[in-house]
């Protein structure tokens, strides 16, 4: 069981850039483009219907919602081009991840986060 669940979350984090993908092309009708846009903001927005902080019902909806926003946005998508931009998502997922280029901006952020603390300390406590 616990394969099965890998399986299919792999299939829909490839399926999410796939849509990604797919929405950029100029193949796809608006209304799948819009309702891809939506997908992702809900995807990438802070805010949930359910709050995360809420014990198993705060991811449930990500479970949930996620997944049936991108089945209904890959059934919007003509099928040759959403099998085209399936390939290249599978492509793009198997390439190797760049740990440096993390690392990079990992330190670019504790620098930033650093410089904002000198600066805000500085200006308080004069």
């Amino acid at each position: 069981m616990f394969s099965r669940l890998k399986s299919w979350a792999r299939s829909v984090r490839r399926d999410a850039f796939a849509v990604y993908l797919a929405a950029r092309d100029p193949r796809t009708p608006w209304y799948a483009k819009a309702l891809a846009f939506c997908v992702a903001a809900y995807a990438l927005s802070p805010i949930d219907l359910i709050p995360d902080f809420i014990p198993v019902l705060g991811y449930l909806d990500d479970l949930i919602l996620l997944p049936l926003g991108i089945v209904a946005v890959v059934r919007m998508i003509p099928p040759e081009v959403m099998a085209e931009h399936r390939k290249a998502a599978a492509i793009a997922a198997e390439r190797p991840v760049a740990r440096s280029a993390a690392a990079v901006i990992i330190c670019l952020w504790a620098v930033s986060i650093g410089l904002a603390i000198l600066l805000a300390s500085s200006l308080f406590l004069e």
